[in-house]
């Protein structure tokens, strides 16, 4: 029998917490207990594991975004549903910011609830479905290793689920370290060529004289060198999944024998007359603008459609902010584990650090930092200090200048506004500590200057 989705109402109004427990209360499949302020609440998770927690703004003792923050420090499994009132686009647009999964308006339309439960609930059970327990080799793979509640992640999910049990070659775009190969394993492991070899190539590891050796392998003879027939890459994937890394970096004679591989799923070896057969799904994945090399004539257009069938785009670390202390927490705990330390907590200073940074590297990098952060950690909790000082010098206060073409103080203000977004990636809250001003004063210049990058 499946367990049921518990939930925590968190609001300071009695009869709204009955409302909402009335609202749902045919809804077999929730179990719903409620708390009447944040405090009250985080004292009730400590013995009550709830799935969602959903939660009034405006709240005496602890305010809603108060207890996001607290949620997102000690329970980053938990998503977080904020209530606001109508037309409260301010308080909507900051709760999203903040890492709530997504928000409420009062008076409550229990349709559009249920749909949103029904989302998170379809979310877990697919991340739990994921879980493959037959293999050491497929346990290694599994989605646990691509982590996240942000709705691009689970999207990403879906789409796994769907293209690992066909048979169309897959092209994965993002930037480095977003986590483009843990995508190909996960396709590869999930779908039914998975007792088949995986064979990894990394294109750009590979110059231009060997690549086609190592692809199509080569004859005796073929070339100064090679004393012996070879297997290429091609060769050894037959009957499994190919993974070519970094492809905009294949040269142009290259691609035009991949192209007849895509098509024919037939190639010769280098110095070689026989033509040899290949049965292999081809999954791709660039960190490159491949339609703007099209343009440029430095990529095959016609190779470009037959590598990019099924495209899965994994979105930079900055644009899944609520993900970061997740992330943060499950690679800090690997990393003791392996050193055969305590997993400390992050202390706030520090998860303020980690959610400021833009991170260039992604989660590649944010792997690298928890580390860094493991090793340099002598007290309770991970702090600032910890962390790389080329993190946290970036984050330092920086002057900057700026010019404008008349006197005029309304443009002087909308110059500074815009440039305050700018350093501090359009962190409002960050912004409006910056500018010492109140959000809600933010806020209004923006709509004033038509600054509506939300």
């Amino acid at each position: 029998m499946p367990s049921k989705t518990k939930i925590l109402f968190v609001d300071d109004d009695p009869a709204v917490r009955r409302l909402f427990s009335a609202g749902l209360r045919t809804e077999k499949a929730l179990e719903i207990e409620s708390a009447s302020n944040g405090r009250d609440a985080l004292q009730k998770l400590a013995g009550f594991p709830a799935d969602i927690v959903i939660s009034d703004v405006q709240m005496p003792q602890m305010d809603g975004m108060t207890l996001l923050d607290e949620i997102r420090a000690r329970y980053p499994d938990i998503f977080v549903l904020l209530i606001t009132g109508q037309g409260a686009i301010e308080e909507s647009v900051k709760a999203m910011k903040a890492g709530a999964y997504d928000y409420l308006l009062k008076p409550f339309d229990f349709k559009k609830i249920r749909r949103i439960l029904a989302r998170i609930t379809d979310q877990k059970s697919a991340l739990l479905k994921s879980l493959p327990s037959a293999k050491e080799q497929r346990q290694k793979h599994r989605f646990e290793n691509i982590i996240g509640q942000d709705p691009k992640i689970f999207d990403i999910f879906q789409r796994v689920e769907n293209v690992a049990a066909a048979n169309a070659t897959v092209l994965i775009t993002g930037e480095t370290g977003t986590g483009k190969e843990l995508i190909a394993d996960a396709i590869h492991y999930k779908s039914p060529r998975r007792n088949g070899p995986f064979v990894k190539v990394n294109c750009a590891a590979l110059t231009e004289t060997l690549i086609n050796s190592e692809l199509f392998g080569h004859e005796k003879g073929a070339f100064t060198g090679a004393t012996a027939q070879k297997k290429g890459h091609f060769e050894i994937g037959d009957k499994g999944d190919i993974f070519l890394d970094e492809i905009g970096d294949i040269p142009a004679s290259t691609q035009t024998s991949l192209l007849r591989v895509l098509e024919t799923g037939t190639f010769q070896r280098v110095g070689g007359t026989q033509t040899l057969q290949v049965d292999a799904r081809f999954i791709c994945a660039t960190n490159k603008d491949l339609s703007k090399m099209v343009k440029e004539n430095l990529f095959r257009e016609d190779l470009l459609y037959r590598i990019k069938v099924v495209s899965l785009h994994m979105p930079p670390l900055r644009e899944r902010k609520g993900d970061i202390l997740i992330l943060a927490r499950h690679y800090l705990k690997i990393h003791c584990d392996r050193s055969e330390k305590k997993t400390p907590p992050i202390s706030r200073e520090a998860i303020e650090m980690l959610n400021r940074y833009d991170w260039p590297g992604n989660v590649r990098e944010l792997v690298n930092v928890m580390e860094h952060a493991m090793i340099f950690c002598k007290g309770s909790a991970i702090t600032p200090a910890d962390l790389p000082e080329d993190m946290t010098g970036s984050l330092q206060k920086k002057p900057f200048k700026f010019t404008i073409s008349s006197r005029s103080l309304h443009e002087a203000e909308a110059v500074i506004i815009l440039k305050v977004l700018q350093e501090t990636n359009w962190n409002l809250k960050q912004a409006a500590k910056e500018l010492d001003i109140a959000r809600g004063t933010l806020y209004g210049k923006m709509k004033k200057y038509g600054f509506e990058k939300f």
